[in-house]
């Protein structure tokens, strides 16, 4: 696939290579956890490029930050059971909650975290200040949104508990993978059954 650079124009073979070694560089920098890898000067040298090439490519670090997050998402791929595949409610939420525990361990997710650590955490100044990565932050949550509403279509749930569900359920995740990220005395296991169980009784009401 041919990719066009921050001002429109086609990329070359070489182009594009450039491109995509600094958003490898920057997923693998980034996923250190270092907060000091949020730099996309450094990401570019470590990448062998220079911060001419990443204003070519992306524009600014906004762009950049933006791409980053973009090409996250593309590797990410679709739920499970998106699509009507008929299984029942319970092995659906199952499926997603086991998926998520998955997702979030992996190296780009560290590197999501890491990145948006460094943001501004007020809406209004991370709008502000890098509105291409906003865009992109926030386009996640109507994606999400409405993957979920799709995987349950086919069931019969009540639409509003889908949203409220596809509202904390990132958030709740991310609480039990900190638990194993930081180590703990709890069954993980059974807490992902947890919330499953909790899930699923509340969408069969």
């Amino acid at each position: 696939m041919t990719t066009a650079d921050a001002a429109g124009r086609r990329a070359n073979r070489r182009g594009s290579a450039t491109r995509e070694n600094m958003l490898a560089a920057a997923l693998t920098a980034l996923a250190t956890g270092d907060p000091a890898a949020v730099s996309a000067n450094r990401i570019a040298k470590e990448a062998g490029a220079t911060w001419g090439a990443v204003k070519y490519q992306f524009g600014d670090v906004d762009g950049f930050w933006a791409a980053v997050l973009r090409h996250t998402a593309e590797r990410r791929g679709d739920l499970p059971f998106v699509g009507g595949v008929p299984v029942s409610l319970r092995e659906r939420v199952v499926g997603f909650v086991e998926t998520m525990y998955a997702g979030l361990l992996a190296p780009d997710s560290r590197a999501i975290e890491n990145l948006r650590a460094a943001l501004p955490r007020d809406h209004a100044e991370l709008e502000r200040a890098y509105p291409k990565t906003a865009a992109e932050l926030a386009s996640w949550r109507e994606t999400w949104a409405a993957l979920c509403q799709k995987a349950f279509a086919d069931l019969g749930v009540d639409p509003v508990r889908v949203d409220e569900v596809a509202a904390f359920m990132p958030g709740a995740m991310r609480g039990i993978v900190s638990e194993h990220q930081l180590g703990t005395y709890s069954d993980l296991g059974v807490a992902r059954r947890g919330l499953a169980n909790a899930i699923v009784a509340y969408l069969d009401r």
